[in-house]
């Protein structure tokens, strides 16, 4: 396929490396050779773009299920989606999952001893707007203990997959919370080599999303590629 213009690529020290020493996990999937750079083709910006078809009517609230009401601390994370010229990125889909209040998560893989919610599946989905904005109404997530190190606790965080306009602006991420202890100590948050970019990935506590006697509000935004983009996973 012919050569197309392509996404500006992340700068140095956004994204974590394939193989991080201190992210156990990494040291066995980490391919050992460098990757190969190829240039963007039409394969890689355009397409496939999944969207409103794949969201329900109560896809962007996590808080309700089968019948009843989940428990915890319930919040509302909500941003934009823009490019790296700052211009919103409408019709982009947008999928959350995480753990419940207690620290686990609703899959068979997870068998933490913290207690299920039956009216808490932990996934939603939403599609931006004409102004690249998003919202979900959720519940703040417990941490959990893994056994990557001695007394090792992942911090609360929020799964977020988002499908851009192509392959080039696929974004698999985490979401942080502002002020929690253990991030000094995360592994996978500070395998993200730039001081600025690591903090990218910690939401902003934002009064005027915050609804009175409900909800708090945090605020959460994506840049696509290029300058400032969002550090994704490895």
């Amino acid at each position: 396929m012919r050569a197309a213009a392509g996404y500006r690529r992340p700068a140095a020290g956004v994204n974590p490396p394939n193989a991080y020493p201190s992210y156990e996990s990494t040291r066995k999937r980490a391919p050992a050779r460098e990757p190969i750079r190829i240039a963007h083709t039409l394969s890689e910006i355009t397409g496939p773009h999944p969207g409103r078809e794949l969201v329900g009517p109560h896809d962007a609230d996590l808080t309700h299920v089968d019948g009843g009401e989940a428990i915890g601390e319930r919040i509302i994370v909500a941003g934009r989606v823009v490019d790296e010229d700052d211009r919103p990125q409408p019709e982009m889909l947008i999928e959350i999952w995480q753990a419940n209040a207690a620290g686990r998560y609703a899959h068979d893989a997870d068998q933490h001893g913290a207690p299920l919610d039956p009216h808490f599946s932990g996934v939603g989905r939403v599609v931006t707007d004409a102004q690249g904005a998003y919202r979900f109404v959720t519940i703040k997530p417990g941490a959990y203990p893994w056994r990557n190190h001695y007394n090792g606790w992942r911090p609360p965080h929020i799964h977020y997959s988002l499908f851009g306009p192509g392959l080039a602006t696929r974004i698999v991420t985490q979401m942080y919370f502002p002020g929690d202890p253990l991030l000094a100590i995360d592994p996978i948050f500070n395998s993200v080599p730039d001081p600025e970019a690591r903090q990218r990935l910690v939401s902003a506590f934002d009064i005027d999303l915050t609804m009175p006697e409900y909800a708090l509000g945090y605020r959460f935004d994506f840049v696509i590629r290029g300058r400032e983009a969002t550090p994704m996973e490895g």
